[in-house]
Formats: C-alpha cells, sequence, structure tokens
C-alpha cells in the first residue's frame, strides 16, 4: 500500500512537474481513490504532460521522493545516518543528477544561479530563514508551490507547502543549480 501511496504522491506532484514519468501503477477497480482518479483523468493528464520539463528536474525529483520518510539528522549527508536540510540537498543532486554541490545551505546559494520566484522550477532551490540568519534553510522544489526538505531534528524528509504563513515569512529566495557544465552559475 505505501507503494502505491508514494507513486500516486508521485504522480499527482508530476502534474504541476509535468515529469516524463507515467508509469503509475493502477489502482484496484474496487478502490474509491483510484476510481476518483480515473474519473479526474489525471493520468492522462500525467501522460500528455510529460515532456514539458526537462529529464533531469523530473530524475531529480522521482529521486527525493524515494526519500520521504528518511529521519532528520543535524551534519547527516546520506540514507544510513539521516540528513540534514543542506545534506539532503547535496547528497541529491549527487545521486539524482551526479553534480556536487558545497555543504551548507549558505555555501549552496552563494554557488548557484539567482531567480526569481515566479521563475521557479521542479528542481530549483528554494531557501529559509529559520535561525534569524539568511539562508539557514534549505529545500528543493517540487512544483505546485511544494518543495521537499529534512525540517528539523525529531522530523522526517517530507513535502511542504512554501504558501504556508511558517514558510512563507521565512522564504530568502529561489537558486538554480547549473546542470550544463558550459553555463555560467553566479
Amino acid at each position: 500500500m505505501r507503494s502505491f501511496l508514494t507513486a500516486l504522491l508521485a504522480a499527482l506532484l508530476c502534474v504541476e512537474l509535468a515529469c516524463a514519468q507515467t508509469a503509475v501503477p493502477a489502482p484496484p477497480a474496487d478502490d474509491a481513490l483510484g476510481t476518483l482518479i480515473a474519473e479526474k483523468g489525471f493520468l492522462g493528464t500525467i501522460s500528455t504532460m510529460g515532456n514539458k520539463v526537462g529529464n533531469q528536474a523530473s530524475d531529480l525529483v522521482a529521486t527525493t521522493l524515494g526519500f520521504l520518510g528518511v529521519p532528520y539528522r543535524r551534519g547527516g549527508a546520506t540514507l544510513e545516518t539521516g540528513f540534514d536540510c543542506s545534506g539532503f540537498v547535496k547528497s541529491m543532486f549527487e545521486q539524482g543528477l551526479g553534480l556536487v554541490l558545497p555543504r551548507s545551505a549558505a555555501q549552496q546559494a552563494a554557488a548557484t544561479e539567482k531567480i526569481d520566484s515566479s521563475e521557479l522550477q521542479p528542481g530549483d532551490l528554494v531557501f529559509f530563514n529559520t535561525m534569524r540568519r539568511t539562508f539557514s534553510h534549505v529545500g528543493i522544489y517540487v512544483g505546485n508551490g511544494k518543495f521537499i526538505h529534512s525540517p528539523k531534528p525529531g522530523g522526517e524528509v517530507r513535502i511542504e507547502d512554501m504558501k504556508a504563513s511558517y514558510w512563507a515569512r521565512r522564504f530568502d529566495g529561489a537558486r538554480r543549480v547549473a546542470t550544463d557544465p558550459a553555463s555560467d552559475s553566479k
């Protein structure tokens, strides 16, 4: 059941993300949620939108979804130890795209290109002031106003809404990681 729910969450996020991944397991015919999804045409929408976003962003977001529920650990940067926010981002970019980012949130902000929040695309970094200093927290934008991150001690990797009061008040800006080796990042 958990794998179906993970796939369903990924599929619903992909409507906004326009993921290339369209292999979503079909729910059982007698499942009320499955019937609702089929009636609303979500699976068809996912299929038709699959080519709008580059495969790299789709791969990165798909990679991050596989880590939902991994516990927070200060200084952690692996599945075995758990993750802090910047360790999670660093690990996801290495595993998902083969790109090496600096270790801290502030260093990641400095090494990436500033973008306006209206330009956010899946795979972009979102930064927050959670410790009374800029760029003290980082997550990965997954689309539809949501981001995935490793929040705090006692928490787990999860998806949250950037419009939620807590995050909206602390938003520091967005950055884009250059995935093309020929491009300059600021």
